[in-house]
């Protein structure tokens, strides 16, 4: 799949799409995987995790969101709101070549994927990795003392902390717990016990309010971005096997 993906704004988004290897490959099936916040397609959860559904036989489509890596667009707009935008030309896209598709979500990745799913049929089952729900409360905890529009994100110079952001996390969004209660698709959820950056009890959150068919595995000692070998592994073959049984 070579198709370019413009958003709304008019902007082109950066992505990589590998076809599922060899005889393994499930037919009308695509994965796609979406960043956290000052992330991009290549941040090695979402690159090793792509590359593992890649050797299951999973077609697989990597994005970053506009105004991250190669992506256009200004990283000061990247809020989830314009986000779920992005996603869904990206959901234009490749349904109008697959049948079957699963969303993955990586912190706000995940947000974006639930505000989509929850309106979106073409959605058929969702992952989230270490997923944000209560983004009011990671917002404030992880940039509360920094000015917007003035201050940026982690000491990150490339990566400005923007009015438009904080509003949109703590204001229109605060939190899509409401819109997990109303997803019913199969849900897989891992997120690492020892993540500080977005709290597992956002998980237990989605756990106890949704009527999904919801399946959660915490990894013991994990961090946010799941860095450590043992951590990947045990993500990776998790995510596979999961979705092996969605596509039987």
């Amino acid at each position: 799949m070579n198709d370019p993906i413009v958003n709304s704004s008019g902007e082109k988004l950066d992505y990589s799409f590998a076809a599922g290897a060899g005889n393994a490959r499930q037919a009308g099936w695509i994965v796609i995987l979406g960043h956290g916040v000052t992330g991009d397609k290549d941040r090695p959860v979402i690159a090793d995790t792509a590359e593992a559904l890649h050797a299951a036989g999973f077609d697989t489509i990597r994005f970053s969101f506009a105004g991250n890596g190669q992506s256009e667009g200004d990283f000061r707009q990247a809020t989830v709101t314009k986000e779920v935008g992005d996603l869904n030309a990206v959901l234009d896209v490749v349904c109008s070549h697959y049948r079957r598709v699963c969303y993955i979500g990586h912190s706000m990745g995940n947000a974006v994927g639930v505000l989509q799913a929850a309106r979106d049929p073409r959605i058929n089952c969702l992952v989230s990795l270490a997923g944000m729900v209560d983004t009011k409360s990671f917002a404030e905890a992880e940039f509360g003392s920094e000015i917007p529009d003035a201050g940026t994100m982690w000491d990150d110079e490339d990566c400005p902390l923007s009015s438009a952001f904080m509003r949109d996390m703590c204001e229109t969004v605060h939190t899509v717990a409401p819109q997990a209660g109303s997803i019913s698709v199969p849900w897989l959820l891992l997120h690492g016990t020892a993540d500080e950056v977005v709290n597992p009890r956002d998980t237990d959150l989605i756990e106890r309010t949704t009527g999904a068919a919801v399946e959660v595995r915490r990894i013991d000692g994990a961090g946010h971005s799941f860095d450590e070998a043992t951590h990947k592994q045990a993500l990776t073959e998790a995510v596979v096997s999961w979705l092996r049984r969605q596509a039987e």
